[in-house]
């Protein structure tokens, strides 16, 4: 396997991972009480007519409409009857209308969506308008029909209901099951043989089910709310059988003489509708960014790593940084580094080593459910590490700020590049309109922008791939920020337009005394922008020090190796006929190995290297993390075809 390995061609890891998270969110009090809820309602309405205490239709007219009592726990209506059993026995008939609306909804619903994603505008064409037929439909009006056409039947109506809403969730599936079947991955699969049944039944459905399963939570209150309306005024099950929309009715009647009837049957309804959404909340994972506990993690963490003594041109010490996944695996462990005042500094490695996340902590842009653990990222004397989003919104874009990877994917579409740049310079730096719209212009020709007037009127799709990178430079820097963090800049570019980014980024350091991180796998980029470097490797730190001292002297295997496979050939060079590669692949987050974590693919690897290895001094201010560091000639070794046997202590 080459070196820089070609992403997305293989199923993600993370679809499990995302699985158990969102059944880990159940966990929540949102989750806990929807499930509780929703169960004990169905079960109590199933087992009804064995624990009810009193028969639905009994009358004791002389106990009639009393409050609360030892006999009656929730009181009686208007008839003398038991409150509290009718509530129960008229559970199943809302309750189970309602789930088989949701039932019909989906089993139209999702056949269609994924028939559409599977063979395109041949079909989809046809079942979209369909649905587009359903949507404009009068949803009340078809109900009302229908109940005149086939009389007052909850079950008949709420699959006419349930049809209706079938429309809303084959728009909602058909965007999701696309989005699934234009990933690599799946593309991989099917030219691997697999069927198109295959297919749905592997990556498209297990990749709905978030969506499926939020989606059902919500429409089921909405069918029970219906439901209940339709009983309210009089479509619901008829006299003598109870239904909780007829039990408010009944009890409206009586709002003035006996106000609490009205109490129990709304209460148990607005708590099944609660609960409902409360489900939809957890299984989405709203109330899952992170569990109490990992944020207590993270608070408990920065209270105990005290100030580090630094020096006065250094603006930013990350020190012994940890990022984990909520009750999940840890994604980087212990990563140091310091950053100086107008320097480049450069995150080098694979694809999974973890440079990514460790350079979105520094804002506090992780994912959903992943957090910063331990450690500390001290930015001009003050601990990021467990801050709010309100008290990050300061340093964000006005102190540190991002170049994404995806120039077309950071800018929106929506909106003209004026209109994106305006917004920003006026909320970062107060300025009028007139003022933001001069700066904006200013910042278009800082970063190299000749035709300001026109750039300034286009949208993001009219725009070449390096004028939008541009574009988004210049959206960095409408904060004035003191630390710009580039994650991959010039991946999406071609050669020439590469050359003329990095070169644009040189001059903003130099002119602006700006302080840059980038995050690249690039080498070329590395050797080329950045004054010191930091190699790496599942997580975690092998090698740093200036970038003359790592790319020109490596001392750790992998940094060898590296540069063995680089691509860019220096002048007066042949070129090689075969570019070195490294064996194997990056170890995943949990399957880390206790000592060096390179040792499976490293040539020089010895039953020493199954201890941990800690960092030591190198390159003068740098470090390794080896205790084979390689010497000139072992690292000329690494960059044959053909890698050296593994030996032991090899040193310089």
């Amino acid at each position: 396997m080459s070196v820089i390995p070609l992403e997305g061609l293989t199923e993600p890891t993370t679809r499990t991972g995302d699985l158990r998270r969102r059944l880990r969110a159940l966990r929540t009090p949102g989750g806990i009480f929807g499930i509780s809820w929703l169960l004990f309602l169905l079960i109590a309405s199933l087992t009804a007519p064995l624990w009810i205490p009193y028969q639905v239709g009994q009358q004791a007219l002389t106990h009639a409409l009393s409050g609360p009592t030892g006999a009656h726990w929730l009181g009686t209506d208007a008839l003398g009857r038991d409150v509290l059993s009718r509530i129960f026995a008229a559970a199943w008939i809302s309750v189970g209308p309602a789930l088989l609306a949701v039932l019909v909804a989906f089993g139209i619903g999702i056949p269609l969506a994924l028939l559409a994603a599977e063979h395109g505008h041949r079909l989809e064409r046809f079942t979209s308008r369909g649905t587009e037929v359903l949507l404009a439909l009068p949803g009340t009006v078809i109900i009302l029909a229908v109940i005149g056409a086939i009389g007052i039947n909850p079950w008949a109506i709420m699959v006419f209901l349930g049809v209706l809403l079938s429309a809303p969730v084959y728009r909602v599936l058909l965007g999701v099951a696309q989005s699934i079947r234009k990933r690599l991955y799946v593309d991989a699969a099917r030219v691997n043989g697999l069927g198109s049944l295959a297919v749905n039944a592997k990556y498209v459905l297990p990749g709905m089910a978030t969506i499926v399963a939020v989606q059902a939570a919500q429409l089921f209150g909405i069918a029970i709310l219906i439901e209940a309306g339709l009983a309210f005024i009089g479509f619901g099950p008829q006299v003598p059988s109870p239904s909780w929309g007829g039990l408010i009715a009944d009890a409206s009647k009586n709002v003035f003489n006996a106000p609490w009837l009205m109490v129990p049957t709304g209460v148990v309804l607005a708590l099944t509708v609660i609960a409902a959404n409360e489900l939809a909340d957890a299984i989405a994972g709203e109330t899952n960014r992170g569990t109490p506990a990992h944020r207590k993690g993270r608070a408990t963490a920065a209270a105990r790593t005290p100030a580090p003594a630094t020096r006065a041109d250094v603006l930013l010490e990350v020190s012994d940084l940890t990022v984990s996944v909520a009750d999940g695996p840890v994604l980087v462990s212990d990563v140091s580094f310091a950053v100086q005042s107008g320097r480049v500094l450069g995150l080098v490695g694979e694809s999974g080593c973890g440079k990514t996340m460790t350079a979105r902590s520094l804002l506090g842009l992780l994912p959903d459910g992943v957090a910063v653990t331990g450690g500390s990222i001290w930015f001009e004397g003050r601990d990021l590490v467990g801050l709010s989003e309100r008290q990050l919104r300061p340093v964000r874009g006005r102190q540190v700020a991002l170049i994404s990877q995806e120039p077309m994917v950071a800018l929106d579409p929506l909106f003209s590049v004026a209109h994106q740049l305006i917004g920003p310079i006026r909320r970062l730096r107060g300025a009028g309109r007139r003022e933001a719209r001069t700066i904006a212009a200013d910042l278009l020709r800082q970063v190299g922008i000749v035709d300001v007037r026109r750039v300034l009127h286009s949208y993001p799709h009219q725009l070449s791939g390096g004028m939008a990178q541009r574009v988004c430079i210049a959206l960095a820097l409408t904060g004035q920020p003191k630390l710009l963090v580039a994650d991959e800049p010039t991946t999406a570019l071609d050669v020439t337009v590469q050359a003329e980014i990095l070169s644009l980024l040189r001059v903003l350091v130099q002119d602006t005394g700006l302080s840059v991180i980038v995050v690249s796998h690039d080498l070329g980029v590395v050797a080329d922008l950045c004054d010191d470097v930091a190699v790496m490797y599942a997580g975690q730190i092998v090698e740093s020090g200036t970038a003359t001292d790592v790319l020109e002297r490596p001392r750790h295997p992998y940094t060898a190796a590296l540069l063995g496979a680089n691509p860019h050939v220096p002048e007066n060079t042949p070129v090689p006929a075969r570019l070195v590669s490294i064996p194997g692949t990056v170890p995943a987050p949990g399957n880390w190995p206790g000592g060096c974590r390179f040792a499976s693919r490293c040539p020089f690897a010895t039953d020493e290297c199954a201890q941990p290895i800690p960092l030591t001094a190198e390159h003068g201010d740098g470090s390794v993390r080896c205790i084979h560091p390689v010497s000139a000639a072992t690292a000329g070794a690494l960059n044959n075809h053909d890698h050296p046997k593994p030996i032991t202590g090899v040193s310089s």
